[in-house]
């Protein structure tokens, strides 16, 4: 039989800086360092604002009163230094209040798996615009499609990605990525079109002086439309609605969009500039608690069509 420890005897316990490999000088995988703020990077083509807004405020007077909880997660840069996965408004509040540095979980890994990893950990955020879903979307699914097609790229238990496994299953990419982010598919692609969008016309749809629906139809002009575009709306101080969205969309397709022709559509039925507003408190009580301005504003404009949809069947009848 084996000897068991005398009483009394004490059992070693690892520390704290085992259990996270923060002893030695040797750099592995996973593990968490504290590494100055200098040294971080911020992730390329990263699709999300880091903003000076009341919740940075939040999560610098959080850091304030009990340091930072989370560890930054960043990858080794081959040209020195670490870049960004998760963590950039972590960083900023740190430079707010003037921290040299940070804890960071160092990882060794690939840069489709750093982009699925970078907006998976943001995605859920409350509030996000329309292009930083547009972007984050656009990235994810890209990042997707690449390992579907590498051979032998497998799934990572780890961060919960299903990327890899679909082929054998004959599941696509944009299939799992509507289940992750819980968006239909057609609203996915409806929102990478918005990445086609000028930048200046991009802002008007944040800013909701273009309906989020109308920038979609806009998206199908090329450059050069977009900025004729542009140009009539400044000038006439109008914004188009979504029938003359698609007028617009179906004369760059033909081919023959100019400012003429611009003109033209958005003359016949000229609308305001802004965006129509309904009153918050009329409408909030016909919907659960826990959806989002976006979800209400989708079926708001899904009612309306089923509406009209009755309403022009029971002119025919």
């Amino acid at each position: 039989m084996a000897n068991k420890p005398a009483n009394g005897t004490r059992i070693k316990l690892s520390s704290v800086d085992e259990l996270f490999n923060l002893g030695g000088t040797e750099e592995k995988d996973g593990q968490i360092r504290e590494l100055s703020l200098d040294e971080l990077h911020p992730f390329s083509g990263h699709p999300f604002k880091v903003l000076d807004d009341d919740k940075m405020q939040d999560m610098v007077q959080s850091i304030r009163e009990y340091g930072v909880l989370n560890p930054l997660l960043v990858r080794p840069k081959g040209s020195g230094g670490y870049e960004l996965i998760s963590g950039h408004r972590r960083k900023h509040a740190c430079e707010i209040m003037g921290i040299k540095t940070a804890p960071c979980m160092v990882r060794e890994i690939d840069d489709d798996e750093a982009v699925l990893l970078m907006v998976d950990s943001n995605i859920q955020r409350e509030e996000l615009l329309y292009s930083e879903k547009a972007f984050a979307y656009k990235m994810k699914l890209d990042a997707m499609k690449r390992r579907a097609g590498r051979p032998g790229a497998g799934g990572n238990a780890e961060n919960g990605s299903q990327v890899g496994n679909h082929l054998e299953k004959g599941v696509k990419s944009i299939e799992i990525m509507a289940d992750e982010v819980n968006e239909s598919r057609n609203q996915i692609h409806r929102y990478i079109r918005l990445t086609e969008l000028l930048p200046m016309l991009l802002e008007r749809v944040d800013s909701k002086k273009i309906p989020f629906g109308v920038g979609v139809e806009l998206s199908y002009l090329d450059h050069a439309g977009q900025e004729v575009l542009l140009r009539v709306m400044d000038r006439l101080a109008v914004v188009p609605n979504l029938a003359q969205a698609g007028r617009l969309k179906q004369l760059g397709k033909d081919g023959k969009l100019d400012e003429e022709g611009v003109v033209q559509i958005l003359s016949k039925e000229k609308t305001q500039p802004g965006t129509f507003r309904l009153e918050r408190k009329k409408i909030d009580g016909y919907f659960p608690k826990d959806y989002t301005d976006e979800q209400k504003e989708r079926l708001i404009y899904e009612l309306l069509q089923e509406w009209r949809i009755r309403r022009e069947n029971g002119k025919q009848e």
